[in-house]
């Protein structure tokens, strides 16, 4: 990409967001600078695939992406959804290099920053604040992982669903009924009842 103002914005998206987490100072700026990659994928592109070694660490810029895996019964299983800018990759196997068993799925078209696994080392030496980051962003996915699980055991489809839309309206509003029933453990047909039930 180009386009010098296109990728400033890029940045800029990423940095508003690393400063949730933690204060980056500009020469680590600088340093994401040089090893993230902007680039823009198509809708309804499978970025990474199950069955290999994903090799991004990806940052959604603008877009909506979703990971999923198949079950036993060959049905896909919608696991993440994201609900605007933020890092989303299938952070095990990322971290260990292994073999994933998820694809992640551009939903919309997408902008994306993307580091390769052996530049996150690198730069992580470089800088000060990006394995302080970078430890607070698996902390919260784990947490978040942890929590959808404890949903699902404990409320009612109809709970969940209020719950979605309460937390995180843009998934509502921006991602197909289908992949939102998958993700809240729910059968399309009893979504779509429950949404006719709530008006």
């Amino acid at each position: 990409m180009n386009d010098s103002k296109n990728t400033d914005r890029y940045f800029e998206v990423f940095f508003d967001y690393v400063r949730l987490l933690i204060d980056i100072p500009e020469a680590d700026q600088e340093i994401c600078r040089k090893f993230f990659k902007p680039v823009k994928v198509k809708k309804d592109t499978i970025l990474a695939p199950a069955g290999t070694v994903h090799k991004h660490h990806n940052f959604i810029v603008s877009g909506f992406m979703r990971m999923y895996h198949y079950n036993e019964n060959a049905q896909e299983v919608t696991t993440d959804i994201n609900d605007g800018p933020r890092f989303f990759t299938s952070y095990h196997h990322f971290m260990e290099r292994t073999v994933s068993n998820e694809n992640i799925h551009c939903i919309t078209d997408c902008e994306l920053l993307q580091i390769e696994r052996e530049d996150v080392e690198i730069s992580a030496k470089l800088g000060t604040t990006q394995m302080d980051y970078s430890v607070k962003i698996l902390q919260e996915h784990l947490q978040k992982d942890k929590q959808r699980m404890i949903d699902l055991a404990t409320l009612s489809a109809e709970e969940r669903y209020l719950k979605l839309i309460k937390n995180h309206p843009a998934i509502i509003q921006n991602i197909p009924l289908k992949y939102i029933a998958s993700y809240l453990g729910i059968n399309p047909g009893s979504l779509s009842r429950i949404r006719k039930e709530i008006g």
